[in-house]
């Protein structure tokens, strides 16, 4: 879920023209979890092939991202790798609602049928076929993809820090904790129900007037992946708190605050976002799509519409022939 800061944050609306030609580090799982959740049957239930294997994040790799790449857009993904220890609670929360919500899908389906999709959308987990298969989709779309050692965020903000990348593609704000000069909010969204947003960082720190430091001390006091928060602290209240004594130590010796629970691990998260585990381990090369063996794949082993396929992949190849063309006359 990330963390809750958007009450401070600042957003500018863009366009895809605005990032044509721009290399953008895609936060992969939360863009794989944004299509497992939204493509869906009237019901909730996700998309699948003749075999039962689900498809929706495939569906959303090949005709959303190929709109992006038709607009001008250098991609990468960038998958998570080993989760950090300070996560464990939230990952086991996370897997307790969503099999609550899997329970009240089932139910809201005979039941409250109104009620079914939005249940089904909190019932959306990753596994490692589907991690694996959008792998293998993206190698075949000519789309490089970068594992990260630990949180594919930090590692996305790390590639546009050393010059590898220009913004990071995330719905979450930790990719500004994790030092991203510049997110991008919806990019993967239906165009006609998000508009895109831009988020930078220095534009953040001079309205608020405070730095990175600050803001990750803010994010921790509200409450991040890796720690609980205080309760009653909302956003506003720690950005109030954080411009009057600039860090959670002063806070805490101050008697700022009532109490330190749901941040007592706060120099590990803050260390963690600070100094992330990351790597310089990647090549970036984009490779030629190959229209064959994606067929291959979505239309002969998971039942895509060849039709539909081959209008979305004609929207890359076609501009490159032309290109390509025109290349050769000159």
């Amino acid at each position: 879920m990330g963390v809750n800061i958007r009450e401070i944050v600042e957003l500018r609306e863009t366009s895809l023209g605005a990032l044509a030609g721009k290399i953008v580090a895609v936060d992969a799982y939360n863009t794989l979890y944004q299509f497992l959740s939204i493509i869906r049957q009237p019901d909730g239930t996700p998309l699948r092939d003749s075999s039962g294997r689900i498809t929706s994040h495939l569906s959303g790799l090949i005709y959303r991202t190929t709109n992006l790449m038709e607009a001008g857009l250098k991609l990468v993904f960038v998958f998570d790798g080993k989760p950090s220890e300070l996560k464990a609670d939230v990952i086991k929360a996370r897997s307790e609602r969503r099999e609550a919500a899997m329970q009240k899908w089932e139910e809201a389906k005979v039941l409250f049928p109104e009620d079914a999709f939005k249940y089904a959308q909190a019932s959306a987990r990753i596994d490692a076929t589907i991690v694996a298969d959008a792998k293998t989709l993206l190698t075949l779309m000519g789309i490089p993809y970068v594992q990260a050692p630990s949180e594919g965020e930090a590692q996305a903000a790390y590639m546009v820090q050393n010059g590898d990348a220009e913004l990071v593609s995330s719905q979450d704000y930790d990719s500004l904790l994790f030092g991203a000069p510049i997110t991008i909010r919806n990019l993967s969204a239906p165009r006609k129900k998000a508009k895109l947003e831009l988020v930078e960082l220095k534009a953040l720190e001079d309205t608020q007037g405070i730095i990175r430091e600050e803001l990750i001390d803010i994010a921790i006091l509200v409450g991040t992946d890796f720690n609980e928060g205080i309760k009653g602290v909302g956003v506003k209240r720690a950005l109030k708190l954080i411009k009057k004594h600039h860090s959670i130590e002063k806070i805490i010796s101050q008697a700022a605050i009532d109490t330190s629970a749901g941040i007592e691990n706060y120099e590990l998260v803050r260390e963690l976002f600070l100094h992330p585990d990351v790597t310089d381990s990647y090549e970036l090369k984009w490779g030629t799509l190959d229209a064959g063996k994606i067929k291959e794949l979505l239309c002969e082993v998971h039942d895509f519409s060849e039709e539909r396929v081959s209008k979305a992949l004609e929207k890359i190849l076609i501009p490159k022939m032309k290109q390509k063309s025109i290349e050769q006359w000159l």
